[in-house]
């Protein structure tokens, strides 16, 4: 071969490499008037009696010489009102199904004890009940979720607690919220119809779990506020479909208004790995089940569709997240685990797989909220720290009831040895004032990744932006250096005639805003 065709040979080899080593996103801006909007309760949070969730989390009593309103702490409130929380599940889990509410109402030196039999085999005094919790949404400006005992309660006990907590004419148990102290009721509007009906919430099977949610929902009324109860079924354990089509086979459409879904990030339940001594394989197996949520989603999905055609059963993935090993030294039943800048590769994507299935997707509940699981706050005595994950929730609460747009993506893969995965991902919204977002993740833990963006629809003159990114995937804040990993601003971002040219760092989360 001749010097010169040798050399343009290489020269077009390398430019076809480089083309392709590049990832594309077509985003399309133009006005949809039935365009979904994204539902701000996606970026919901689960608060269980479990460890160190409630007390020692949100909870540390009015007598505390930490800062608190009515026992929950100051900086805790403040720290999830800027994140913007939506609404907060609460009082479990596994712990619902064992939990019954009038333990936990009136004065507290009269309220009975329990223990906690799913969860360390802790005492559970019931100081923090209905009262506490419905009085804490307010303050936070959230929506309570309640889970109502299925398993071990009965009808009439959830009955009586809805109208307890909901009924504004006068029978038994509005007169009992009277005497403890709330006059007008809370009006709450979602309800879980008890959780993981298929193991800890009874081991039942769905066609017995389909008649007992049908008897439930008949009886979960107020009276004189039906209009406002969202009824949840507890749905599948990550991809039993079978679950799903049989419920949505089995309950009228006029008893249910929600099927939720539970997947975890997690490599397998006999090895979880450490939430911070991780090794690169450990790592790629946790994006893989991560990203796995995205075919749960469209499978769920569409038997929804099947036998919901007009979507007016939402979707609600009630509990996700990363689940690990328990830190060192720690009670195991606690699940307390740190949260590295793998979380919030977990946290970004999972987000960007629910915006982009907003359709259906109406409710999620990031597995938990302050010191279990996937946690946006860790509290030691007065000390609290935010962790990455809870910047990505801040950063992507620009997303919240936001018009969705679409973007299709042709992504470079993530390889290690012979697995790979779609590097990057991403969602976009255009807000109700116009302004454009995009949220992008690149979890490649090893290379910055080129990405461009042609957007289509609309024409815009700035582009800024927003970055969360560490030297390595494994960093975390702890209590000695709890700002080690904050958002900072983006400039690797060039806005073009046509689209928008950026560099984007390995095991990142980038949000941009387009005017």
């Amino acid at each position: 071969m001749k010097p010169k065709i040798l050399f343009l040979s290489f020269t077009l080899a390398w430019l076809a490499f480089n083309v392709k080593a590049q990832t594309t996103i077509n985003l399309s801006a133009a006005d949809n008037p039935k365009a979904p909007v994204i539902s701000k309760y996606i970026y919901s949070h689960f608060a269980e009696h479990l460890g160190r969730g409630i007390y020692d989390g949100f909870f540390v009593g009015d007598t505390s010489k930490i800062p608190n309103t009515n026992g929950v702490r100051n900086d805790v409130i403040a720290a999830l009102k800027k994140m913007k929380i939506p609404a907060l599940r609460w009082p479990g889990g596994c712990f619902a199904d064992t939990y019954h509410w009038k333990d936990g109402v009136g004065p507290k030196d009269k309220r009975p004890a329990m223990i906690n039999k799913w969860w360390g085999g802790t005492v559970e005094d019931n100081s923090f009940g209905t009262n506490e919790f419905l009085n804490m949404c307010e303050v936070l400006g959230a929506d309570p979720y309640i889970s109502g005992n299925v398993g071990s309660g009965t009808v009439q006990e959830l009955s009586d607690w809805v109208n307890y907590v909901s009924s504004d004419s006068k029978n038994p148990m509005s007169d009992l919220r009277k005497a403890n102290g709330r006059e007008k009721p809370w009006n709450v509007k979602f309800w879980g119809i008890g959780n993981e009906a298929w193991g800890c919430g009874g081991n039942m099977t769905p066609e017995y779990y389909a008649n007992e949610f049908r008897k439930y929902s008949t009886f979960m009324t107020s009276w004189n506020n039906d209009s406002k109860i969202y009824r949840v079924a507890s749905g599948a354990s990550v991809d039993d479909y079978h679950w799903t089509e049989t419920l949505m086979k089995n309950i009228p459409r006029d008893l249910i208004e929600g099927i939720a879904l539970h997947h975890y990030a997690i490599i397998d339940w006999s090895h979880k790995s450490s939430a911070t001594k991780f090794s690169k394989e450990e790592y790629f197996k946790t994006m893989k089940s991560t990203l796995f949520m995205d075919t749960l989603v469209a499978k769920h999905s569409a038997i929804l569709d099947k036998y919901d055609p007009q979507k007016k059963v939402g979707l609600v993935v009630d509990e996700w997240g990363g689940w690990y090993d328990v830190e060192p030294g720690t009670n195991p039943g606690f699940l307390y685990q740190q949260n590295s800048m793998r979380d919030a590769m977990i946290a970004g994507s999972t987000l960007n797989i629910f915006n982009n299935h907003c359709d259906r997707v109406r409710m999620a509940n990031l597995a938990q909220c302050i010191n279990v699981l996937q946690s946006v706050i860790l509290t030691q005595g007065d000390k609290m720290i935010l962790t990455p994950t809870y910047y990505v929730m801040q950063m992507y609460n620009v997303h919240q009831n936001a018009t969705l747009l679409p973007v299709a993506i042709a992504s470079e893969n993530y390889v290690l040895g012979s697995g790979k995965l779609p590097a990057i991902s991403a969602s976009a919204s255009r807000d109700k004032d116009g302004i454009v977002h995009i949220t992008l993740v690149n979890i490649d833990p090893d290379k910055t990744h080129k990405i461009s963006i042609n957007v289509s629809g609309k024409k815009f003159i700035k582009v800024t932006g927003s970055v969360l990114a560490s030297a390595s995937v494994n960093d975390y804040n702890s209590f000695e250096d709890p700002k080690k990993i904050q958002p900072k601003t983006f400039k690797d971002v060039d806005l073009k005639n046509d689209g928008i040219a950026i560099n984007m760092p390995s095991a990142s989360v980038v949000v941009l805003t387009l005017n």
